[in-house]
């Protein structure tokens, strides 16, 4: 049974930074295309990060730069360090795996956990 679990949310500054991270089970993160999506009020989901196989990883434009995704296989979990973080950043983030992106940034996710809530203000 696939479970994800997301921890690391909270409240932070204009510039600050958090980590979040994202507990797998019943599969090996090393296997699949691990998203990281968001959902802020009254919005549709939206892609925010992916980490491909052997290494590679994609971005939103509105984070380039500022986000990073890993993996780490020994602990099976996935990673999003955020810095530089903006007010527009403030949503629920969702660890995710077989997603289909829509028109971009929307996205769509057979599986995701059940979120953690970063919220950027002063």
């Amino acid at each position: 049974q696939v479970q994800l679990v997301e921890s690391g949310g909270g409240l932070v500054q204009p510039g600050g930074s958090l980590r979040l991270s994202c507990a797998a089970s019943g599969f090996t993160v090393n296997s699949k295309w691990m998203y990281w999506v968001r959902q802020a009020p009254g919005k549709e989901l939206e892609f925010v990060s992916v980490a491909k196989l052997l290494g590679t990883s994609e971005y939103v434009d509105s984070v380039k730069g500022r986000f990073t995704v890993s993996r780490d296989s020994a602990k099976n979990t996935v990673q999003l360090q955020m810095n530089d973080l903006k007010p527009e950043d403030t949503a629920l983030y969702f660890c995710a795996r077989d997603c289909r992106i829509g028109t971009l940034p929307t996205i769509m996710c057979e599986h995701k956990g059940q979120g953690t809530q970063v919220t950027v203000s002063s």
